[in-house]
């Protein structure tokens, strides 16, 4: 009888758990049994491992073997633990020494002749286990460079589970393997576009750089050419670099995506994300069989969720986002397992005014009826439009701004003052654990907008007149206390909810 152990990690979500993975060999009828609720991928690597072990000549013991993954009652998924389990029945079967691989995590999945191949979800795997006192890890070869961006990790990557058993000790002939590659799923890593680009629109260049400043949620109304799309491409440029933290976070998330190239080393840039309007549910916040995949709510955590054509997505898919557009995380909950992923975006909604396209300002060229303007615009629910902190209208460029001779201002120059404005929130904000305006709840800045009652008068009349709720109130105001933040004042005025009142209401803004 032998028994061997090593560590592995099961995540949910991208909350990862150590788990302990034994192998108990007995003299008994040659079996092979796993236990500790494997899913159908996890419970196929009976024979994935049999397979690599034989085809490394390292012999397959002719005994009982059990396999526990403990916890016993914490669902496992994936082929991640492959390796684990190999190198566990390898240790019960004395090819290797037991004690070696005990405190190691190991990470990879098996391919039939023992090559070992990347898998998704490395990045939070490894900063798992570190963060529970597991330095030492091994993980494919290909996942090297990933495992490798968490801080105290002791990363060794291997190409082929008999270069493991090498490792360890095993008498055994390691074959020359050509090393695998990552399946990284198609991602536009583009450069970040130029604000100076959109000619003309004024008021809405003044909207955006209000949504950048201070995370707001964004709802671009206007005809068909109008510029809602390029407008939107271009936030991401205006917004600053992810911190340290956020870049690891945002990372996780597309590593356990498949998004993530780890030749790029860590996201540092917010990212963008814009779903097409036939997308499912699932597509965009997340799910699929077995523990739910992140979608692109998720994927767009830090950066921005465009939804381009908003009322020809299904009412559905527009409805599950009002969870993260309040809590900032995405709760999914599934036969397989409950996962949760954060999803602190900032969604830009772009929308036609009516189905012809041209039902803006008077409306004088629009061909649609009262009934139809009112039932397409409908289909962005009151609920969801009452969470969009700005709301603006995108007129027609006349041609007139064709002929300027000066461009607008560049995202550079923008993104200066929206970086300036981003560290005064911070230093206000420093011992919170808020970092936008868009992120403070209405009671905090309340009290901190003093006791000039005045300054309330405005939003008062427009509650009591049915013209906003309590939340649009809260929200008028992270919009002004954003457009003090950009004026170089200590407190937001009446001219500032003002505008951040006509800023909601589809108002025009001075540029």
């Amino acid at each position: 009888m032998g028994l061997g152990r090593t560590l592995a990690v099961s995540l949910v979500g991208l909350s990862g758990h150590v788990v302990e993975v034994e192998a108990h060999l007995a003299a008994s009828v040659p079996g092979f049994s796993l236990v500790g609720l494997p899913d159908a991928a996890l419970a196929e690597s009976r024979d994935r491992v049999r397979a690599a072990v034989t085809s490394s000549a390292l012999g397959w013991p002719q005994r009982r073997i059990t396999v526990n993954l403990s916890p016993a009652s914490l669902p496992k998924s994936g082929s991640g633990f492959d390796l684990a389990i190999a190198v566990a029945m390898l240790a019960g079967a004395g090819v290797i020494p037991v004690e070696a691989p005990a405190d190691v995590v190991h990470l990879g999945e098996l391919g039939l002749d023992g090559r070992l191949r990347p898998i998704r979800g490395v990045l939070p795997a490894v900063a798992a286990a570190v963060a529970a006192g597991h330095r030492h890890v091994v993980v494919p070869a290909a996942n090297e460079r990933e495992a490798a961006l968490v801080p105290g990790a002791d990363v060794v990557g291997a190409h082929h589970l008999a270069e493991v058993a090498s490792r360890y000790g095993a008498d055994v002939v390691v074959p020359e393997v050509a090393s695998s590659t990552v399946a990284v799923d198609a991602v536009r890593r583009e450069p970040d576009l130029d604000l100076a680009d959109v000619v003309g629109q004024d008021d809405a260049r003044a909207a955006l750089e209000v949504a950048a400043s201070g995370g707001h949620h964004l709802l671009l109304v206007g005809p068909p050419g109008a510029g809602k799309t390029m407008l939107a491409a271009r936030l991401p440029g205006l917004l600053p670099d992810l911190t340290p933290d956020e870049a690891v976070e945002v990372t996780a998330v597309h590593s356990v995506a498949g998004t993530f190239d780890p030749a790029d080393g860590l996201i540092r840039r917010p990212p963008f994300e814009d779903p097409h309007h036939t997308a499912t549910a699932a597509a965009v916040v997340g799910g699929g069989s077995g523990v739910p995949r992140p979608g692109a709510a998720s994927r767009a955590h830090r950066g921005v969720l465009f939804m381009d054509e908003a009322p020809e997505f299904s009412p559905r898919v527009l409805e599950t986002l009002r969870q993260p557009l309040e809590h900032g995380e995405l709760v999914i909950q599934r036969a397989g397992g409950t996962a949760r992923y954060p999803a602190r975006f900032q969604l830009v909604l772009a929308a036609n005014p009516c189905p012809c396209g041209n039902g803006i300002g008077k409306g004088l060229d629009c061909t649609c009826t009262a009934l139809a303007r009112r039932r397409y615009f409908s289909r962005l629910s009151g609920p969801l439009l009452d969470r969009v902190d700005l709301q603006v209208d995108v007129l027609p460029v006349p041609r007139s701004a064709l002929g300027r001779a000066e461009r607008g201002e560049s995202s550079a120059q923008v993104a200066e003052r929206v970086l300036q404005a981003r560290a005064v929130q911070t230093a206000r904000l420093t011992g919170t654990s808020w970092r936008t305006n868009a992120e403070v709840p209405g009671p905090w800045l309340r009290r901190t907008l003093g006791p000039e009652a005045s300054l309330m008068q405005d939003l008062d009349r427009a509650l009591d007149r049915g013209l906003l709720s309590l939340r649009g109130v809260d929200r008028v105001l992270r919009v002004a206390w954003t457009l003090a933040d950009l004026a170089g004042r200590t407190a937001p005025g009446r001219a500032e909810i003002g505008q951040a009142m006509l800023l909601r209401t589809r108002g025009q803004v001075g540029g």
